[in-house]
């Protein structure tokens, strides 16, 4: 019982969606080739850093999916820190879960924690329109 209790707080992790707006890299070359697409497109780039263990990523999983469905002007990766540990080092990445924001191939802003409303309140500032 524990454990279904748990579950209602703590939603598990949802399995990669193919309908899914998020595009989960689980490899480096997934994750280069979504950087590729990015900076030869003027989108925003949101990337989730997150681990399968860690309670606020999952927590903050289908708002973030949500987001991505809804901003679709945006492009949104979801990167595992454990799978992808040379990428969560290159953007410095020190907690769970981090949120980069990416224009133009630059860092325009990070969110740290799960923070729904920052989150939506920073994508909505660095997307030219929303589908909301």
């Amino acid at each position: 019982m524990g454990s279904f209790l748990s579950s209602l707080v703590t939603p598990p992790p949802a399995a990669d969606d193919p309908n899914c707006a998020v595009v989960a890299a689980h490899s480096k070359a997934t994750y280069d080739e979504q950087w590729a697409a990015h900076k030869s497109s003027s989108k925003l780039m949101v990337i989730d850093f997150s681990a399968s263990w860690c309670g606020p990523c999952r927590f903050i999983e289908p708002a973030f999916k949500e987001l991505a469905s809804r901003f679709s002007d945006a492009i949104f990766v979801k990167i595992d820190v454990d799978e992808l540990a040379e990428v969560a080092r290159t953007w410095k990445v020190e907690a769970m879960p981090t949120f980069v924001l990416v224009k133009d191939g630059k860092e325009v802003s990070r969110v740290i924690g799960a923070k729904k409303d920052e989150l939506e309140r920073k994508i909505q500032m660095f997307t030219s329109s929303s589908s909301s």
